[in-house]
C-alpha cells in the first residue's frame, strides 16, 4: 500500500525535474511514511525516431517483505520498472506459477509477480491479479509507460496528457507540484458533483485530467495515449445453480476471501460497524486466526445515529479485542483537512466518521479489514426494498394519481435517520416515473429543478447539453435482461462503489498510512454474486437472504434482524445546532467562491428552509459546505511557469 506518481515525455515535451519529482512525492507522504524512492530513465528509440524519457516517484507503505521489496522493483536485465499502490493477495500462488516458468525473483513481495507476468503476457497480465492496485509500468525496449487500475476501483489513478507528456499520481494534489499547472474547473464536474455528491470517473473537477476507470489499462507511446479494458463483466449472465450449491459456492469464495486477505506482515484489525456485512467479515476472520482479532468501532452521541451497540454485541459474541470511538458536531472541525486530502468536492458525509475511525484504527494496526460491497452484491440497500415494493405497487394501480399524494408532500421534513415521513416522500416522488428515473430521483442529491432554480444564468448555459443522469442510466441499461433489483445493484457497484465508497475509504484510511481491504469485493466473489437470481438475496422485501442462509450462525440472530443503517451522520441536526455558524461564515459570506456558481437568493433560501424545519436540506447543505472548502483550498494553487 503506497503512492505513485510521476511523468513520461518525449523530445519535445517538457522534462520533469528531479526537484519537481521529489515535491509531487513529497505530496502524497501520508499514503506511504514508511520510504520513498525517486528514479529517472529512458527508452530505446520508437517508430518515429524519437527517445521517451520518465520520472517515478513513490512513498512506501510496508505491508509484505518489509525489508525487501523496495520500489521502483526491476526485472533481471532492468528493461521494465513497476511502481504500484495496493496489494496483489494471490502473489504467493502467482510467483509459483512463474517460478515454474522460469522467472527468477529478487525479493519476496507481492509487486514483483506484476513484472514477470507482464513479461509472460504483455497487458493480458492485469487480469491474473486478484486485489486493489494501481499501476505504473515503464517497459523501456518498447518506450511506452503502462497505467492500470484493479477491477472495483479500490485504488485511484489519474493521469493529466500535455502534448508530448503525460503526467500521472495516486492522488491529484501531486500535480499542482508540476510548473505550469493550472486547469480550469469543468462545469459539468460541478453539475455532477451536486447531483451524485462525488465526481464520476472519468472525468475530475478539471478539465484535461481523468480519472483512469476500473478495471482500465492506458498505454502512452509515440506521444499517443490509448485507453483498453482488461476486464468487462456482463451482468446480464445467470448462473443455473440449485440453492444449496449457491450457498456452497458462497461459503468457499467469502471463507478463501479473507483467508487471501490475512496474509501480512504488520498488525491486521476489522472495522466493525455491527452491521451484517463488517460482522460477518469479522467472524470469518476471528476462525481463522489464533489470537483475538481487534476490532474498531464510531459511534455518535445521537442515539438515532449510534449503531455501536451492535458492534459491542458482535464483538463479545466473537471474542475481539473491541475500541470504540465518538464523533461530536466538533469533530466537523477536520472540514479543512477532508478538503486538502480528497482533492475533489466530495459530498458523502460519513467521510468524517470514516476519517477519525481510520485515525483510531491506524494507532493499534496498519492493516484493516472492511464490510464495503455487501450492500451491493447481496440487495442490502433500503432503495433495492423500495425498488421491488415500488415496481409490486404499480403493477396493481398508479400511486402518483391516488388523491391526496401531493399533500404528503408538503408535510415539514424530519431530521430523524429512520424518518417514515422523509421516507414516504421521497418515495412518492418519484411515483410514476420509469424505474431508471425513479432510482435516480432516490439516489441524487440534488434534482435538475432544485439545480435549476439554484444555478446563476450564466452557469445554466454553460450545461444547456449536460445530462448527469447519464452516468448512473448508461450503468443501469447494461443490466437490462435482468430484474430491477439486478439493475440497481450492479449500477451502485460500477457507479456508487468507486466513486463514493472506496474513494471515501482510500482517502480517509491513506491520510493516516492505514491500509484497508475488502473481502466481499474480491472480482471472484463480485462475479458470483451478481451472477444470482435476485430471488436468493431479497426475500419477503429482505435483503443479504442468501448470506443468511450460507453464515446464520456465524453471527448473534439480532444482527440478522436489526435494520439497515448504513453509515449516516446527523448532519441535520448539526446544522441547526453547533454547526449553524459555520454555514453562515462560509457558504453565505460574502466572498463565497460558490458565488460563482450560484444564484446567493436560492443559496439563502436553501438555508432559511432548513433552519425552519420545513425542509431537511442536510445533505445539501454539507455537499455546498465541501464544495465551498475545496475552492477555497485548490483553486489559485498553481506554482506557475
Amino acid at each position: 500500500m503506497c503512492g505513485i506518481t510521476g511523468a513520461v515525455w518525449g523530445e519535445r515535451g517538457s522534462a520533469i525535474t528531479q526537484a519537481t519529482l521529489e515535491r509531487m512525492t513529497w505530496a502524497i507522504r501520508h499514503r506511504g511514511p514508511d520510504d520513498s524512492a525517486h528514479e529517472f530513465g529512458s527508452g530505446c528509440k520508437s517508430s518515429d525516431d524519437s527517445l521517451m524519457s520518465v520520472a517515478l516517484g513513490f512513498r512506501r507503505l510496508s505491508i509484505i517483505d518489509l525489508e525487501g521489496a523496495k520500489q521502483p522493483l526491476k526485472n533481471e536485465d532492468k528493461s521494465l520498472w513497476l511502481i504500484f499502490n495496493g496489494e496483489i493477495y494471490n502473489f504467493v500462488e502467482l510467483r509459483k506459477e512463474m517460478v515454474a516458468r522460469g522467472h527468477r525473483f529478487s525479493s519476496d513481495g507481492d509487486g514483483e509477480v506484476i513484472l514477470h507476468l507482464f513479461e509472460e503476457y504483455g497487458t493480458g497480465c492485469f487480469s491474473f491479479l486478484n486485489g486493489m492496485f494501481a499501476i505504473a509500468l515503464w517497459d523501456s525496449r518498447s518506450n511506452r509507460l503502462i497505467l492500470a487500475r484493479d477491477r472495483l476501483g479500490k485504488k485511484p489513478l489519474y493521469f493529466c496528457q500535455q502534448h508530448d507528456r503525460l503526467l500521472f499520481a495516486s492522488e491529484l494534489k501531486c500535480f499542482f507540484e508540476v510548473p505550469g499547472f493550472d486547469p480550469d474547473i469543468d462545469p459539468e464536474a460541478i453539475d455532477d458533483y451536486l447531483t451524485y455528491q462525488y465526481v464520476p470517473h472519468p472525468k475530475t473537477i478539471w478539465k484535461g485530467v481523468q480519472k483512469l476507470k476500473p478495471g482500465h489499462f492506458a498505454e502512452f507511446k509515440d506521444r499517443k495515449l490509448k485507453i483498453g479494458r482488461y476486464w468487462e463483466y456482463d451482468p446480464r449472465s445467470v448462473k443455473s445453480l440449485t440453492k444449496a450449491d449457491a450457498i456452497s459456492r458462497l461459503r468457499e469464495l467469502l471463507e478463501d476471501s479473507v483467508a487471501l486477505r490475512l496474509r501480512s506482515d504488520v498488525p491486521l484489525g476489522a472495522f466493525l460497524s455491527g452491521g451484517v456485512d463488517s460482522s460477518l467479515i469479522v467472524a470469518i476472520a476471528q476462525g481463522k486466526l489464533a489470537r483475538p482479532i481487534c476490532t474498531f468501532s464510531i459511534g455518535f452521541p445521537d442515539h438515532d445515529f449510534d449503531e455501536t451497540h451492535y458492534a459491542a454485541l458482535v464483538a463479545k459474541h466473537l471474542g475481539t479485542e473491541h475500541t470504540r470511538f465518538e464523533v461530536s458536531p466538533k469533530c466537523v472541525d477536520v472540514v479543512e483537512k477532508l478538503a486538502w486530502h480528497y482533492d475533489e468536492p466530495f459530498g458523502d458525509s460519513s467521510a468524517v466518521p470514516t476519517w477519525y475511525l481510520s485515525q483510531l484504527t491506524k494507532g493499534t494496526v496498519t492493516v484493516a479489514l472492511s464490510g464495503d460491497g455487501g450492500d451491493e452484491l447481496f440487495a442490502g440497500y433500503d432503495r433495492y426494498r423500495a425498488l421491488s415494493f415500488s415496481q409490486a405497487l404499480s403493477n396493481c394501480f398508479p400511486l402518483h394519481l391516488v388523491p391526496g399524494v401531493k399533500l404528503l408532500q408538503r408535510l415539514p421534513d424530519s431530521s430523524h435517520r429512520r424518518s417514515v415521513v422523509r421516507r414516504l416522500k421521497r418515495f412518492l416522488e418519484a411515483s410514476g416515473q420509469p424505474p431508471a428515473s425513479k432510482y435516480m430521483n432516490w439516489l441524487q442529491i440534488f434534482s435538475q429543478k432544485f439545480k435549476t432554480d439554484l444555478y446563476s444564468t450564466d452557469f445554466n448555459d454553460q450545461l444547456v447539453a449536460h445530462d448527469s443522469s447519464a452516468f448512473l442510466k448508461e450503468a443501469w441499461h447494461r443490466a437490462d435482461t435482468r430484474g430491477l433489483v439486478t439493475q440497481a445493484s450492479f449500477a451502485d457497484l460500477v457507479t456508487y462503489l468507486p466513486c463514493d465508497l472506496m474513494t471515501k475509504v482510500d482517502i480517509a484510511s491513506m491520510a493516516h498510512g492505514l491500509e484497508v481491504r475488502c473481502p466481499m469485493l474480491d472480482y471472484r466473489l463480485v462475479e458470483f454474486a451478481m451472477s444470482l437470481p435476485s430471488d436468493l438475496k431479497l426475500r419477503h422485501f429482505r435483503g443479504k437472504a442468501i448470506l443468511k442462509d450460507a453464515f446464520g450462525e456465524s453471527l448473534p440472530p439480532a444482527i440478522w434482524r436489526r435494520p439497515k443503517m448504513g453509515f449516516g451522520v446527523p448532519i441535520a441536526r448539526w446544522f441547526r445546532g453547533e454547526l449553524r455558524p459555520m454555514i453562515y461564515e462560509l457558504l453565505l459570506a460574502p466572498d463565497a467562491r460558490v458565488n460563482s456558481f450560484f444564484n446567493t437568493s436560492a443559496l439563502q433560501r436553501l438555508v432559511v428552509e432548513h433552519d425552519s424545519g420545513k425542509q431537511n436540506h442536510g445533505y445539501r447543505l454539507w455537499s455546498l459546505l465541501m464544495l465551498e472548502a475545496w475552492m477555497r483550498t485548490w483553486q489559485g494553487k498553481s506554482r506557475g511557469a
